[in-house]
Order: structure tokens, then sequence, then C-alpha cells
């Protein structure tokens, strides 16, 4: 063997110990979430707090959710994502098919001392993602377009005699089929039975088929408040949260219709293989912290998933709007909590019908 082998040899091996040291003392990592004011809130709520404590520096990315992006970067071996804030649906899913890593470390207690347990509400934890806030799906219009009688219902949303002009919605089947099904007379709690049969299916696209030529489809959680400032819709689904930021923020007269919303946890994961585990994983044990949780619902009108959380919120930061009234939770009575197993059981299933329905 020769010396320039020996050479070669021992500069792979260092710069493999660098490598190793460098993931093992990592001082940044890339979370993924849904941009916007979204994205703003985590990062004033959350994100300085982290670097503060820990000195490790939170880089974001945008995405517009669904496990596509994540399928390709494990399947090639090429995972530069850490963190992400995803739907639960798709964090079960995505756990389920090993594209993320399973939690393995010690929740904190909640902010008087309780138990993780007793602290976090039901059915927002996972074996692969962590519950840090309810949000909704709800629609709303812009007060300009409906001086004398104005929407209430779901069924107002789909009423395009009582209520012309365009509507937008998410280029999606999740959250549309429900409101179909609402608005064409199914009770909240048949939704998800009526959904299990092939005709209850059929019913929902058939109350879609009302609506559909007068649909303008979104994509990312940016676009239904300036959907509604461009005039380019009378009404849209989306986010409560940034209904609420248009409203405190840029004072637009936006209307939020709670009737039939539906109510959804929003779960932090570790992608599989992510390159910078160890500083993820102290971020979502940070995450985890009622304190944290609050420091987002101060900026944005999503509630915390656990219920010590609450009352550190008080009112938002930058405006001193009283928090607790914009919470989807606080609206809950007309609630419809997403159903995340019929979704897991069934998303390919109606993301194959739904494009179909949309070429037609």
């Amino acid at each position: 063997m020769s010396l320039t082998w020996f050479a070669r040899l021992a500069w792979a091996s260092a710069l493999a110990a660098l490598m190793w040291c460098a993931a093992a003392n990592a001082k940044s990592l890339t979370a993924v979430s849904w941009g916007g004011s979204y994205a703003r809130a985590w990062a004033k709520g959350c994100h300085e707090a982290f670097t503060a404590e820990t000195g490790i520096e939170v880089r974001l990315e945008d995405y517009n959710g669904g496990l596509a992006q994540l399928r390709a970067q494990v399947g090639a071996g090429a995972v530069h994502w850490d963190v992400i804030s995803m739907e639960f649906a798709d964090a079960m899913t995505g756990c389920d098919e090993g594209l993320l890593e399973v939690l393995d470390f010690e929740l904190p207690l909640g902010a008087n001392g309780e138990s993780p347990e007793d602290d976090f509400y039901p059915e927002t934890m996972g074996e692969c993602g962590i519950g840090t806030l309810f949000y909704s799906t709800i629609y709303a219009y812009h007060a300009d377009h409906f001086k004398e009688r104005k929407p209430e219902t779901i069924a107002d949303f789909f009423d395009l005699e009582a209520f012309p002009g365009r509507r937008g919605m998410r280029r999606i089947p999740a959250v549309n089929l429900e409101f179909a099904l609402m608005a064409d007379g199914v009770p909240r709690d048949e939704v998800y039975a009526t959904l299990d049969t092939p005709e209850g299916v059929s019913r929902a696209f058939r109350k879609l088929d009302t609506i559909k030529d007068q649909v303008v489809w979104w994509e990312t959680g940016a676009q239904p408040p300036q959907m509604l400032a461009d005039g380019e819709v009378v009404m849209t689904t989306a986010f409560n949260g940034r209904i609420f930021n248009a409203q405190i923020l840029e004072k637009q007269p936006f209307t939020i219709v709670w009737d039939g919303q539906i109510l959804d946890t929003g779960q932090l994961v570790i992608a599989a293989g992510a390159p910078n585990l160890e500083a993820a994983r102290k971020f979502l044990a940070f995450a985890a912290r009622p304190e944290s949780m609050a420091g987002v619902g101060r900026y944005i009108a999503y509630a915390p998933v656990r219920r010590s959380g609450m009352d550190l919120i008080s009112v938002h930061a930058e405006t001193g709007v009283e928090m607790a009234p914009h919470m989807p939770t606080a609206n809950a009575a007309s609630a419809l909590r997403n159903d995340w197993r019929w979704w897991s059981d069934n998303m390919d299933e109606m993301n194959e019908r739904f494009s179909a329905w949309l070429a037609r």
C-alpha cells in the first residue's frame, strides 16, 4: 500500500470524525412549516427563546403540507429537513411509513407542575409527533360584499343564490368533503360515518359540484386573506389564525363564520434521518412546554394543546387584543373534530378521486 493511500484513509477518517462531531454538536436545525404569519408566530413566540436558551439557530423553510417531499428525501437518502409542522393525519401516516423518527424523550411538566398525561388534551399526541396547537379551518367573508344579509352557516357558503360570488377553497379533499356534507344537512356527529360509505362520498362530491364553477383554489395559508382583500373571492375557507391576523394587524373587514369549523391538531415531528437529530429532539422537547405553546398563541389565534398553556397567553403580543375569544377552542360548540384515523386510512383514495373530479 502506498503512502498516498494511507494519507487518503487518514483524511477520510478525519473528515468522518469532524462530520460526526458537527452532527453531535449541531448549532442549527431546519424547521419546515406553513410560512407567512404562521411561521412568524413560531419564530417570535418559540424559536427566539429556544435559540437564546440553547444557542441552536432555527432556519425556516416553507411547504404546503402532505408527505410527497419528505417521501422523496427519505427515499433518496438525502434528508435535509429536521423538524416539520404537520397535519395530524399526515403525521400518523408518515410514522406508519417510517418517514418520521419515533420520539424517545421525556415530556416536560405543565406550567403548575402537572404531569404531561394530565396536562395534554386527549388525542393530541402520536408515537412520532407532539401536539402543539389547536387550529380550525373555517370560512370567512369580506364584510363589504354583504351589506344586508350576512352568511352565518356552513350551508350559506354553498348558497350561490342568496350569497352570489366566487368562493375560495383549498385544493385538497380533506375538509372540503366534510364541509359539503354538513352543508347538505348531515349532522356533525354523522359526517365520518357518512363518508365511510360510497354513497356518502358521492353525496359530498355532488354538493361540491353545485359551486365548482365558482371556486378559486388555494394552496398556501397566506392566499385566502389575500384573495379576500383583492376581491378575487367574496368568501373563502381558511385557517382561522390567518384571518385573525389579517383582521387585527392589517385591519381587514373580514368576518369568520365558525359554524361547521373543522378543529384539528398541529403536530411537530422529526424527519427520519434528520441531519441534526439531537438538535431536533431538543427543539421538540422545548416546543412541548406549555410556555412555548403560549408563546406562539400570543402571535396567532391557535390554542395550546396543554391545559396549563392557555392561561399563559392573555393578549396578543403586538396589539393587546384579548386572545381567548378568538381561539378555535372558544368556539368549539360549532366544531367538527377532524377524524385523523379516517383520513389516514382513506387519504390516497380521496386524493385520486378529488384529482379526477377537478379534471372533469
